[in-house]
């Protein structure tokens, strides 16, 4: 029996009743529109579970408490939070890529270079 589109309710041969995660196949989309924080969207398949996993989460009862393999799913979970992060940071960062260390501080060099050129301008047409 499903209680959540994440959770499912199961009993045993003795009559015990418990609960497990559904699926661990769910996937975490970073994305930034406003501000600095990214927004963290959870999807199942075609479908969001954004509000099941804020819900499960933020309930007044702690959810290891009742469901046997939440510390596992939690785990992975953060795992999938933390490298959909990463990747919506290397999307928007300019940092070169594929450059070997050396390049890459040239790289950083040059740029500071030409973001303070400006400065160096005036500098020089007003002394």
């Amino acid at each position: 029996m499903a209680v959540s589109d994440i959770v499912e309710q199961y009993e045993d041969e003795h009559g015990n009743i418990y609960y497990k995660m559904k699926t661990y196949d769910i996937e975490v989309r970073a994305t930034q529109t406003t501000g600095l924080a990214p927004v963290l969207t959870y999807w199942m398949g075609a479908k969001e579970i954004t509000d099941d996993i804020r819900n499960l989460r933020f309930s007044p009862r702690a959810p290891s408490s009742y469901i046997q393999d939440y510390e596992e799913f939690q785990a992975l979970l953060y795992t999938k939070e933390q490298r959909a992060i990463n990747q919506l940071y290397e999307q928007m960062s300019i940092k070169p890529r594929n450059m070997s260390s050396g390049k890459q501080i040239l790289w950083s060099f040059f740029v500071i270079v030409i973001a303070m050129l400006p400065l160096l301008i005036a500098v020089w047409w007003f002394k």
